[in-house]
């Protein structure tokens, strides 16, 4: 199985102050033709939001938008009547559809929150727009690879409207996660903390692997570590 490496320190950055970002691949004022997605993932943005600070009231359409809060917390207002707070390990899955607006924002004076914002095409425009959430089952907290999203909601997992596969990877030194790609499948492993090794490759935070051949992926922890793998189709 061939891997494709995306260097955390190749990633787009911006800081603004108040949001300090990398981008995954091409977003806002960072644009290359070699990186402007991944199958149906077209945005992997590593958010750090100053205390209260965030994103105010602005428009999206025809996107599934998930934020997976790793420290702080983050509050979520949005058009459909939704407000939220959310905390580390939980996801939100916004459904913008044929069109919403919301805001993103630290609710803390005093801590700095860190998130990875996430956007996935899906697989109709003009969709009702909908809002959903997954939270940790503590009875799973131990488990090396949970599915956090799904199409079909199976096992628990947020429902997205794409052939799409999501799951939170979260090992202890030594410990070992792994994922059978079928064929006509992509698989993007992002790494948000910790150090491991996927078929032999060396991962440091940031760090993200690819593949678009079928075959088994074994992701081996160096140290306690946290990360998100995509199936798509």
């Amino acid at each position: 199985m061939k891997l494709t490496l995306r260097k955390s320190h190749d990633r787009g950055h911006a800081d603004h102050g108040w949001l300090d970002t990398r981008h995954t691949f091409s977003f806002a004022g960072y644009h290359d033709p070699r990186h402007m997605g991944f199958r149906s993932l077209r945005v992997i943005n590593q958010d750090f939001i100053a205390p209260g600070a965030g994103f105010p009231t602005h428009p999206h359409r025809d996107m599934e938008i998930v934020s997976y809060v790793v420290e702080g917390s983050i509050g979520h207002q949005d058009s459909m009547g939704n407000g939220r707070t959310l905390l580390p390990g939980q996801i939100q899955l916004m459904s913008a559809g044929s069109g919403v607006t919301h805001s993103e924002f630290n609710p803390s004076q005093t801590e700095p929150l860190h998130l990875l914002q996430i956007w996935i095409l899906p697989e109709f425009r003009g969709l009702p727009p909908s809002y959903t959430e997954w939270h940790p089952d503590p009875n799973r907290e131990r488990d090396p690879k949970v599915l956090v999203i799904s199409r079909d909601g199976r096992d628990g997992s947020a429902t997205i409207h794409q052939d799409a596969d999501v799951y939170r990877i979260r090992l202890t030194p030594g410990e070992t996660a792994r994922h059978a790609l079928n064929a006509g499948r992509g698989a993007w492993f992002q790494l948000i903390q910790g150090t491991v090794s996927v078929n032999g490759t060396p991962l440091e935070p940031g760090d993200a692997v690819s593949t678009e051949e079928p075959g088994d992926l074994s992701i081996i922890a160096r140290s306690a570590a946290e990360g998100l793998l995509f199936d798509l189709k």
